[in-house]
Protein backbone atom coordinates (compact mmCIF):
# COMPACT_ATOMS: atom_id res chain seq x y z
CA UNK A 1 0.00 0.00 0.00
CA UNK A 2 0.98 3.39 -0.93
CA UNK A 3 1.36 6.35 1.51
CA UNK A 4 -0.09 9.62 0.11
CA UNK A 5 3.05 11.96 0.07
CA UNK A 6 3.44 14.65 2.82
CA UNK A 7 2.76 17.30 0.58
CA UNK A 8 -0.27 16.21 0.08
CA UNK A 9 -1.46 14.97 3.29
CA UNK A 10 -0.07 18.99 4.69
CA UNK A 11 -2.42 20.57 1.36
CA UNK A 12 -5.54 18.75 3.49
CA UNK A 13 -4.56 18.99 6.51
CA UNK A 14 -4.52 22.63 6.30
CA UNK A 15 -7.68 23.53 4.05
CA UNK A 16 -10.68 24.19 4.94
CA UNK A 17 -11.81 20.91 3.16
CA UNK A 18 -15.48 19.33 3.33
CA UNK A 19 -15.86 15.79 4.83
CA UNK A 20 -19.35 15.49 3.78
CA UNK A 21 -21.16 15.42 0.11
CA UNK A 22 -23.92 17.33 1.26
CA UNK A 23 -23.99 20.86 2.38
CA UNK A 24 -26.09 22.48 5.49
CA UNK A 25 -29.19 24.43 3.76
CA UNK A 26 -27.92 27.43 5.83
CA UNK A 27 -24.56 27.03 4.45
CA UNK A 28 -25.91 28.16 0.85
CA UNK A 29 -27.24 31.05 1.87
CA UNK A 30 -24.88 34.11 2.49
CA UNK A 31 -26.72 37.10 3.88
CA UNK A 32 -28.90 39.26 1.72
CA UNK A 33 -28.52 42.94 1.06
CA UNK A 34 -31.85 42.61 -1.30
CA UNK A 35 -35.19 43.42 0.87
CA UNK A 36 -38.07 41.32 0.89
CA UNK A 37 -40.14 41.33 -1.86
CA UNK A 38 -43.76 41.63 -0.70
CA UNK A 39 -47.35 42.94 -2.24
CA UNK A 40 -45.90 46.20 -1.55
CA UNK A 41 -42.92 45.60 -3.60
CA UNK A 42 -44.86 44.50 -6.47
CA UNK A 43 -47.23 47.41 -6.72
CA UNK A 44 -44.55 49.86 -6.34
CA UNK A 45 -42.97 48.23 -9.70
CA UNK A 46 -45.94 48.36 -11.30
CA UNK A 47 -46.59 51.95 -10.68
CA UNK A 48 -43.13 52.79 -12.02
CA UNK A 49 -43.91 50.75 -14.74
CA UNK A 50 -40.99 48.61 -14.10
CA UNK A 51 -41.21 45.09 -15.19
CA UNK A 52 -41.96 42.05 -12.99
CA UNK A 53 -39.76 39.03 -13.03
CA UNK A 54 -40.99 35.89 -12.08
CA UNK A 55 -39.59 32.20 -12.51
CA UNK A 56 -40.80 28.87 -11.60
CA UNK A 57 -38.94 26.78 -9.29
CA UNK A 58 -39.58 23.29 -7.76
CA UNK A 59 -37.09 22.07 -5.21
CA UNK A 60 -34.58 23.74 -3.06
CA UNK A 61 -31.70 23.71 -5.38
CA UNK A 62 -33.75 25.90 -8.05
CA UNK A 63 -35.49 27.98 -5.59
CA UNK A 64 -32.30 29.05 -4.40
CA UNK A 65 -31.03 30.25 -7.07
CA UNK A 66 -33.74 31.97 -8.56
CA UNK A 67 -34.07 33.67 -4.91
CA UNK A 68 -30.03 34.77 -5.67
CA UNK A 69 -30.67 35.81 -9.33
CA UNK A 70 -32.54 38.53 -7.86
CA UNK A 71 -36.20 37.50 -9.06
CA UNK A 72 -39.06 39.53 -7.95
CA UNK A 73 -41.52 36.52 -7.65
CA UNK A 74 -40.85 32.75 -7.23
CA UNK A 75 -43.78 30.42 -8.72
CA UNK A 76 -44.02 26.83 -7.52
CA UNK A 77 -45.92 25.92 -10.50
CA UNK A 78 -47.56 22.90 -11.40
CA UNK A 79 -45.71 22.22 -14.74
CA UNK A 80 -43.18 20.45 -11.91
CA UNK A 81 -45.68 17.45 -12.85
CA UNK A 82 -44.39 16.79 -15.83
CA UNK A 83 -40.90 18.38 -15.52
CA UNK A 84 -39.88 17.41 -12.14
CA UNK A 85 -42.01 14.31 -11.79
CA UNK A 86 -42.31 12.91 -15.26
CA UNK A 87 -46.32 13.23 -15.16
CA UNK A 88 -48.00 13.90 -19.04
CA UNK A 89 -50.13 16.77 -17.45
CA UNK A 90 -50.34 19.16 -14.83
CA UNK A 91 -53.73 17.91 -14.09
CA UNK A 92 -51.92 14.59 -11.73
CA UNK A 93 -50.26 16.12 -9.48
CA UNK A 94 -52.07 15.70 -5.85
CA UNK A 95 -52.12 18.59 -3.11
CA UNK A 96 -49.49 17.16 -0.97
CA UNK A 97 -46.66 16.56 -3.56
CA UNK A 98 -47.39 20.39 -4.46
CA UNK A 99 -46.87 20.65 -0.48
CA UNK A 100 -43.82 18.65 -0.48
CA UNK A 101 -42.44 20.84 -3.19
CA UNK A 102 -43.62 24.21 -2.23
CA UNK A 103 -41.82 23.15 1.47
CA UNK A 104 -38.44 22.79 0.03
CA UNK A 105 -38.94 26.03 -2.20
CA UNK A 106 -39.69 27.86 0.57
CA UNK A 107 -36.39 26.89 2.53
CA UNK A 108 -34.18 28.32 0.28
CA UNK A 109 -36.15 31.47 -0.64
CA UNK A 110 -35.54 34.62 1.29
CA UNK A 111 -36.29 37.50 -0.83
CA UNK A 112 -38.49 36.61 -3.58
CA UNK A 113 -42.16 36.81 -3.35
CA UNK A 114 -43.42 33.14 -2.80
CA UNK A 115 -46.61 31.95 -4.93
CA UNK A 116 -47.98 28.19 -5.10
CA UNK A 117 -50.32 26.70 -8.06
CA UNK A 118 -53.34 25.28 -6.64
CA UNK A 119 -53.10 22.13 -8.03
CA UNK A 120 -56.35 20.73 -10.15
CA UNK A 121 -59.44 19.35 -8.20
CA UNK A 122 -58.91 21.32 -4.85
CA UNK A 123 -60.47 24.67 -5.36
CA UNK A 124 -63.36 24.26 -8.16
CA UNK A 125 -65.66 22.41 -5.78
CA UNK A 126 -66.27 25.51 -3.83
CA UNK A 127 -65.44 28.34 -2.18
CA UNK A 128 -64.96 26.45 1.20
CA UNK A 129 -63.16 24.03 -0.49
CA UNK A 130 -60.69 26.41 -1.97
CA UNK A 131 -60.06 28.20 1.47
CA UNK A 132 -59.26 25.52 3.10
CA UNK A 133 -56.97 23.98 0.81
CA UNK A 134 -55.38 27.37 0.11
CA UNK A 135 -54.70 27.82 3.89
CA UNK A 136 -52.89 24.52 3.92
CA UNK A 137 -50.34 25.96 1.20
CA UNK A 138 -49.29 29.25 3.24
CA UNK A 139 -49.25 27.43 6.50
CA UNK A 140 -47.90 24.20 5.34
CA UNK A 141 -46.71 24.87 2.48
CA UNK A 142 -45.14 28.51 3.39
CA UNK A 143 -46.15 29.93 0.50
CA UNK A 144 -47.11 34.04 0.90
CA UNK A 145 -50.23 33.47 -2.21
CA UNK A 146 -51.24 30.99 -4.25
CA UNK A 147 -51.85 30.85 -8.14
CA UNK A 148 -55.55 29.48 -9.70
CA UNK A 149 -56.84 28.85 -12.74
CA UNK A 150 -60.00 30.36 -14.68
CA UNK A 151 -62.26 33.03 -15.24
CA UNK A 152 -65.16 35.12 -13.98
CA UNK A 153 -66.44 31.62 -13.33
CA UNK A 154 -64.25 31.60 -10.43
CA UNK A 155 -64.64 35.24 -9.34
CA UNK A 156 -66.62 34.55 -6.37
CA UNK A 157 -64.43 31.68 -5.11
CA UNK A 158 -61.39 34.10 -5.91
CA UNK A 159 -63.41 36.86 -3.53
CA UNK A 160 -63.65 34.42 -0.62
CA UNK A 161 -59.95 33.71 -0.52
CA UNK A 162 -58.99 37.26 -1.06
CA UNK A 163 -61.37 37.95 2.20
CA UNK A 164 -59.76 35.50 4.41
CA UNK A 165 -57.09 37.40 3.17
CA UNK A 166 -55.19 34.90 1.18
CA UNK A 167 -53.41 36.91 -1.74
CA UNK A 168 -54.34 35.17 -5.26
CA UNK A 169 -52.43 35.32 -8.20
CA UNK A 170 -54.97 35.05 -11.46
CA UNK A 171 -54.64 32.89 -14.80
CA UNK A 172 -56.16 33.19 -17.93
CA UNK A 173 -55.58 32.58 -21.35
CA UNK A 174 -54.43 29.03 -22.07
CA UNK A 175 -54.90 27.09 -19.16
CA UNK A 176 -53.07 23.78 -18.86
CA UNK A 177 -55.10 22.08 -15.99
CA UNK A 178 -58.17 22.73 -18.29
CA UNK A 179 -56.42 21.99 -21.85
CA UNK A 180 -58.12 19.04 -22.72
CA UNK A 181 -61.65 21.22 -22.57
CA UNK A 182 -59.60 23.63 -24.74
CA UNK A 183 -58.66 21.37 -27.56
CA UNK A 184 -55.05 21.28 -26.50
CA UNK A 185 -51.75 23.40 -25.75
CA UNK A 186 -53.28 26.29 -27.95
CA UNK A 187 -53.15 30.30 -28.03
CA UNK A 188 -56.69 31.54 -26.70
CA UNK A 189 -57.95 34.90 -27.31
CA UNK A 190 -57.86 34.71 -31.17
CA UNK A 191 -61.01 36.02 -32.77
CA UNK A 192 -62.85 38.90 -31.30
CA UNK A 193 -65.71 37.09 -29.68
CA UNK A 194 -62.89 35.36 -27.29
CA UNK A 195 -61.14 38.38 -26.82
CA UNK A 196 -63.77 40.20 -25.56
CA UNK A 197 -64.82 37.37 -23.02
CA UNK A 198 -61.05 37.71 -21.97
CA UNK A 199 -61.26 40.76 -20.96
CA UNK A 200 -64.35 40.54 -19.00
CA UNK A 201 -62.47 36.99 -17.55
CA UNK A 202 -59.87 39.96 -16.59
CA UNK A 203 -61.60 42.61 -15.33
CA UNK A 204 -63.76 39.95 -13.20
CA UNK A 205 -61.09 38.64 -11.43
CA UNK A 206 -59.23 41.99 -10.70
CA UNK A 207 -63.13 42.93 -9.49
CA UNK A 208 -63.16 39.90 -6.97
CA UNK A 209 -59.94 41.00 -5.32
CA UNK A 210 -56.66 39.26 -7.67
CA UNK A 211 -52.95 41.22 -6.81
CA UNK A 212 -52.12 40.26 -10.28
CA UNK A 213 -53.59 37.88 -13.45
CA UNK A 214 -51.04 35.54 -15.02
CA UNK A 215 -52.26 35.80 -19.58
CA UNK A 216 -50.91 32.84 -20.82
CA UNK A 217 -50.91 31.99 -25.35
CA UNK A 218 -52.45 35.17 -25.97
CA UNK A 219 -51.96 37.10 -28.68
CA UNK A 220 -49.78 40.45 -28.17
CA UNK A 221 -52.28 42.97 -28.82
CA UNK A 222 -55.23 41.57 -26.71
CA UNK A 223 -52.37 40.85 -23.78
CA UNK A 224 -51.21 44.59 -24.54
CA UNK A 225 -55.41 45.89 -23.94
CA UNK A 226 -55.86 43.54 -20.90
CA UNK A 227 -52.61 45.44 -19.80
CA UNK A 228 -53.98 49.07 -20.02
CA UNK A 229 -57.46 48.41 -18.98
CA UNK A 230 -56.65 46.78 -15.73
CA UNK A 231 -54.93 48.65 -12.84
CA UNK A 232 -53.16 45.64 -11.50
CA UNK A 233 -49.90 43.66 -13.06
CA UNK A 234 -50.13 41.32 -15.69
CA UNK A 235 -47.54 38.87 -16.34
CA UNK A 236 -47.35 37.15 -19.55
CA UNK A 237 -46.22 33.61 -20.78
CA UNK A 238 -45.99 33.49 -24.40
CA UNK A 239 -48.20 36.72 -24.61
CA UNK A 240 -46.03 39.40 -25.71
CA UNK A 241 -43.90 42.32 -24.53
CA UNK A 242 -47.13 44.94 -23.05
CA UNK A 243 -47.68 42.78 -19.98
CA UNK A 244 -46.33 44.40 -16.77
CA UNK A 245 -43.96 40.93 -16.10
CA UNK A 246 -42.96 37.75 -17.85
CA UNK A 247 -42.61 34.24 -16.45
CA UNK A 248 -41.19 31.08 -17.46
CA UNK A 249 -40.97 27.59 -16.51
CA UNK A 250 -37.25 27.35 -15.42
CA UNK A 251 -36.26 24.06 -17.16
CA UNK A 252 -37.17 25.74 -20.60
CA UNK A 253 -35.16 28.71 -20.24
CA UNK A 254 -32.02 26.37 -19.08
CA UNK A 255 -32.63 24.26 -21.78
CA UNK A 256 -32.86 21.14 -19.50
CA UNK A 257 -35.47 19.16 -22.15
CA UNK A 258 -35.37 19.71 -26.29
CA UNK A 259 -38.39 20.75 -27.28
CA UNK A 260 -39.79 24.05 -25.99
CA UNK A 261 -42.41 26.54 -26.41
CA UNK A 262 -42.17 29.08 -29.39
CA UNK A 263 -42.85 31.88 -26.66
CA UNK A 264 -39.81 30.64 -24.41
CA UNK A 265 -35.88 31.88 -24.92
CA UNK A 266 -33.89 29.78 -24.17
CA UNK A 267 -30.78 31.24 -22.27
CA UNK A 268 -28.27 27.88 -21.68
CA UNK A 269 -28.09 24.56 -23.19
CA UNK A 270 -27.20 23.14 -19.90
CA UNK A 271 -28.56 19.79 -20.57
CA UNK A 272 -25.21 19.20 -22.99
CA UNK A 273 -23.32 20.57 -20.28
CA UNK A 274 -24.58 18.51 -17.88
CA UNK A 275 -23.99 15.25 -19.77
CA UNK A 276 -21.25 15.95 -20.86
CA UNK A 277 -20.17 16.64 -17.18
CA UNK A 278 -21.29 13.11 -16.63
CA UNK A 279 -20.05 11.17 -19.39
CA UNK A 280 -16.60 12.49 -18.11
CA UNK A 281 -17.35 11.41 -14.65
CA UNK A 282 -17.78 7.88 -15.62
CA UNK A 283 -14.57 7.89 -17.67
CA UNK A 284 -12.91 9.13 -15.14
CA UNK A 285 -13.68 6.68 -12.67
CA UNK A 286 -13.53 3.80 -15.46
CA UNK A 287 -9.86 4.40 -15.64
CA UNK A 288 -9.04 5.20 -11.79
CA UNK A 289 -8.56 9.02 -12.88
CA UNK A 290 -10.92 9.75 -10.19
CA UNK A 291 -10.95 9.94 -7.48
CA UNK A 292 -6.82 11.59 -7.65
CA UNK A 293 -4.92 12.28 -4.51
CA UNK A 294 -6.73 15.38 -3.64
CA UNK A 295 -9.84 13.95 -3.33
CA UNK A 296 -9.15 11.31 -1.19
CA UNK A 297 -8.74 12.48 2.88
CA UNK A 298 -5.26 11.42 5.14
CA UNK A 299 -4.20 10.47 8.09
CA UNK A 300 -0.93 12.48 10.34
CA UNK A 301 1.90 10.61 9.64
CA UNK A 302 2.51 9.46 13.03
CA UNK A 303 -1.22 7.20 12.68
CA UNK A 304 -0.48 6.32 9.26
CA UNK A 305 2.88 4.55 10.10
CA UNK A 306 1.19 2.94 13.12
CA UNK A 307 -1.64 1.58 10.62
CA UNK A 308 0.75 0.38 7.98
CA UNK A 309 2.81 -1.53 10.85
CA UNK A 310 -0.62 -2.66 12.24
CA UNK A 311 -1.62 -3.93 8.75
CA UNK A 312 1.60 -5.75 7.99
CA UNK A 313 2.10 -7.39 11.58
CA UNK A 314 -1.29 -8.77 10.65
CA UNK A 315 -0.11 -9.72 7.46
CA UNK A 316 2.64 -11.72 8.93
CA UNK A 317 0.53 -13.55 11.55
CA UNK A 318 -1.74 -14.67 8.84
CA UNK A 319 0.89 -15.95 6.24
CA UNK A 320 2.37 -17.36 9.75
CA UNK A 321 -1.07 -19.35 10.68
CA UNK A 322 -1.38 -20.28 7.14
CA UNK A 323 2.17 -22.05 6.89
CA UNK A 324 1.12 -23.87 10.28
CA UNK A 325 -1.78 -25.12 8.61
CA UNK A 326 0.07 -26.46 6.07
CA UNK A 327 2.51 -28.16 8.33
Amino acid sequence: MRASSPAVQQWAMSSDMRSYSSRPAEADHVHHVRSKVTLATLRKLYKRREPITVMTAHDFPTGTLVDKAGIDMTLVGDSLAMVALGYTSTSEITIDEMLHHCRAVARGTRSSFLVVDMPFGTYETNPDQAVNNAVRMLKEGKAEAIKLEGGKEMAPTIARLTQVGIPVLGHIGLTPQRQASLGGYKVQGKTVAKAKAMIEDALALQQAGCYAIVLEAVPEPVARHITDVLNIPTIGIGAGAGCSGQVLVQQDMLGLYGRVPRFCKTYRSLADEIVGALKEYSADVKSGAFPAAEHCYPMPQEELNRFMKMIGQEKAEEEQNTASGHA
